[in-house]
């Protein structure tokens, strides 16, 4: 009767020792697979925050390229600034 219980005891204790060891290692698995998720939303908030700058440099180009071009100053604080200069540039910007 006592090999019995014996082998009893060892059966229930690798039970429980399996049924801790699945729950820790599914417990590492799922931390892995969150790390991992919130990794991936992280990149594509970057990835979408890095596309929003390049679309609004592309938006304020235009303008500052137009500006060079000309040589027109457009600074109405510097001496050598001719507002009518300045005005008939913007008639002739806007038809």
């Amino acid at each position: 009767m006592s090999t019995t219980s014996g082998v009893n005891v060892l059966r229930y204790s690798a039970l429980a020792f399996g049924v801790f060891y699945g729950f820790t290692h599914q417990r590492s698995i799922n931390a892995a697979q969150r790390a991992a998720a919130a990794q991936k939303e992280y990149e594509h908030k970057q990835h979408l925050i890095e596309q929003a700058k390049a679309e609004y440099a592309k938006s304020k180009s235009p303008a500052s390229t137009t500006t060079e071009k000309s040589g027109l100053n457009q600074d109405p604080m510097d001496p050598n600034f001719d507002l009518e200069a300045y005005f008939n540039a913007l008639v002739a910007q806007k038809p």
